[in-house]
């Protein structure tokens, strides 16, 4: 099983929207688990006081609830998951461009979203 460490904008996503191959990504990427850092956490719990991203930020929560926790911490989870990847090559979960790059860089590799299905991009 791989363990994907998921950032927040991957997590909103996997939280609120339809994802089409869902259920097929164990036949097409391998038997993966998600995994939440603390520093994520703590991320979402801010981002809850927005009343803006109030509903998908709740939403996200609870549908984590039972995800396994990591202790990866720190003030900016960007930073905290690049300098994770760098000490351990990973896999990560994000949306995010910049970071996708700079994980790439760092020998790490990266799931994504493109129209509604998870991919793998290495």
């Amino acid at each position: 099983m791989v363990e994907v460490i998921c950032d927040t904008s991957f997590l909103i996503h996997l939280a609120t929207k339809r994802i089409k191959n869902i259920n097929n990504i164990d036949v097409e990427i391998g038997s993966i688990s998600f995994v939440v850092p603390e520093v994520v956490k703590n991320e979402l719990s801010k981002l809850q006081n927005n009343p803006e991203k109030k509903q998908d930020i709740t939403a996200t929560l609870n549908f984590i609830k039972f995800f396994k926790t990591i202790s990866i911490s720190g003030d900016f989870a960007d930073k905290e998951l690049l300098n994770y990847v760098k000490a351990k090559s990973s896999i990560i979960g994000t949306m995010d461009k910049a970071l996708k790059k700079q994980i790439k860089q760092a020998g790490g590799s990266v799931i994504s979203f493109s129209n509604d299905k998870i991919i793998l991009e290495s």
